[in-house]
């Protein structure tokens, strides 16, 4: 008899793992710049749960693990939709818009990629690192393709770890913050000839486990980055730049790391986003090639070998247009932007569809080649936003009354793409870990949707709950309990009860609003 595969069980275990993963991914992804993949944690965690069911199978938890590494991976969005606060235009994550930015550019991601699955993962030599590892302790856990059940007890122990960890975390987090210990040291140093520089160490659990997860390679890049930052960049910029009268040392060292030398990095990504563009080119036409063969071939009675029926790639892809374009009007009609906005919905509906498209198969390549964790999916998003916000400017010229909204805007659509780059990060890989265990691609492709379903329904909760808690460097931070923000901080204590208003509920009123009908502006701020 076929062993269980896509079971409610199993869907439901895997959206309760994902809220979990979702806001750990969310929290360390805003604090650290990284995400981590979640698949191999949940497979441990669904295999000593599943293990407590007779008829519990390999291809059961291998249904839990995908579910939660899409909402996890979903979580990326993190690097696009905050910017919405903190260019002022929102003050928290409203959660339908949120939900079906995050639903309909997921769904887009997992359909986008299924026409490439044969020729990036059954025909293709690429490692996928993850996937394959994912796979292994599918095996383990379970045997090979659900013929014997845990008898050695490593899921068991696998589960203890990851509790054991959590507890560890958790408890280190929470005498950090009653002050019985530090939680961090940093500082600023004055050099001679007017150069200075600062450092920051953090001690926390949370974070040596995403090194843990991401690799030494991704570690020692970001060490490097430090290195070139605030060992050599803001030094020689800060001596070429002496503070201003009346500046602190610490404010004038930050605000040339903000200023300039965070954009070298910003830079660097968009450089190697190019390169990569580049040189997956002929590999991603040559899938592409693949596909319109195969989608014109016979379907194959091979249950290991079926995808989601065309018709339902066209519907679910009509769906998200329509939501894609609904969001883009509805948006653009409540501002300043609202004579345009059926001409930046047109320009929005078919920027989704091809970029989206064409990042799809970009950063699903990139998976199989070095991981999702240490894809540069964040320089994929730069360029998007470059791309989207060129595209719209040609449409429709900035002015001063016009430009905060215009940036909104492109935010707001190229966070649809991003979502749909992130599940399409994620998607293959675990395609091939379902290759490796014998699973149904059409049975995952679904459990894929409802994970990206899953996901989208935790995230605004998350983020929301870390904008009051800490908000977001940059932004206004109003009502913050820990800005992070040196303006917010001094606002939230002038004005604890902030009113919305100016026809946009999301935006406060001392913000200047985009239609110049608040007089309560501080462009300062914006």
């Amino acid at each position: 008899m076929k062993p269980k595969e896509l079971t409610l069980r199993a869907l439901i275990l895997g959206a309760l793992i994902t809220t979990v993963f979702t806001a750990a991914n969310v929290y360390l992804g805003l604090k650290v710049g990284l995400t981590f993949a979640s698949s191999i944690p949940a497979a441990v965690i669904s295999m000593a749960i599943l293990s407590a069911f007779k008829d519990s199978s390999i291809l059961e938890n291998n249904i839990v693990q995908t579910v939660a590494s899409a909402a996890g991976t979903l979580s990326a969005i993190i690097f696009v939709l905050p910017g919405l606060v903190i260019v002022g235009w929102w003050v928290g994550f409203p959660f339908w818009q949120s939900f079906l930015i995050c639903l309909s550019g997921g769904v887009l991601g997992v359909v986008f990629t299924i026409p490439l699955r044969r020729a990036l993962v059954t025909n293709s030599d690429l490692p996928y690192p993850e996937g394959v590892a994912a796979a292994e302790v599918l095996k383990v856990g379970s045997g090979t393709r659900g013929e014997t059940k845990d008898e050695t007890g490593e899921a068991r122990e696998g589960l203890r770890a990851v509790i054991l960890g959590s507890v560890a975390s958790a408890g280190l987090a929470i005498i950090s913050a009653t002050r019985f210990i530090g939680a961090g040291l940093g500082g600023v140093i004055r050099l001679g000839g007017g150069a200075s520089t600062g450092y920051d160490i953090a001690w926390s659990l949370a974070l040596l486990g995403a090194g843990h997860l991401v690799g030494l390679s991704v570690g020692l890049a970001m060490l490097v980055g430090q290195v070139i930052s605030w060992v050599i960049a803001v030094p020689i910029l800060t001596s070429m730049q002496p503070a201003a009268a009346g500046v602190s040392l610490a404010d004038h060292t930050i605000g040339i790391w903000r200023t300039q030398v965070r954009f070298l990095g910003a830079g660097t990504i968009a450089v190697a986003a190019v390169y990569t563009l580049v040189r997956l080119a002929k590999p991603v036409m040559g899938g592409l090639v693949s596909t319109l063969v195969a989608s014109r071939a016979v379907a194959t009675a091979d249950d290991t070998d079926r995808d989601i029926s065309p018709p339902w790639i066209y519907a679910l892809t009509a769906v998200c247009l329509v939501i894609t374009a609904y969001l883009a009007y509805t948006f653009a009609k409540s501002t300043v932007l609202a004579p345009s906005a059926m001409k930046l919905t047109l320009i929005a509906i078919p920027f989704v569809l091809i970029i989206g498209f064409v990042i799809a198969g970009v950063c699903g390549y990139m998976a199989g080649l070095i991981g999702a964790s240490n894809s540069p999916i964040s320089g994929v998003g730069i360029l998007s936003i470059v791309i989207c916000a060129s595209v719209i400017t040609l449409a429709v010229a900035p002015t001063v009354d016009t430009r905060q909204a215009l940036v909104a805007f492109a935010l707001f659509v190229t966070a649809i793409v991003f979502a749909c780059a992130t599940i399409s990060n994620d998607n293959l890989q675990d395609l091939k870990t379902g290759q490796l265990v014998g699973a149904s691609p059409m049975r995952q492709q679904i459990a894929l949707i409802v994970g990206v379903a899953a996901g989208a329904s935790v995230i605004p909760f998350v983020l929301n709950l870390l904008a009051k808690a800490y908000g977001f460097a940059g932004a206004p931070n109003i009502g913050v309990i820990a800005a992070n923000s040196r303006r917010g901080d001094r606002r939230v204590q002038e004005d604890p009860n902030p009113t919305f208003g100016c026809g946009n509920r999301h935006l406060p009123s001392y913000v200047s609003d985009v239609r110049g009908d608040c007089r309560r502006g501080d462009r300062a701020l914006v």
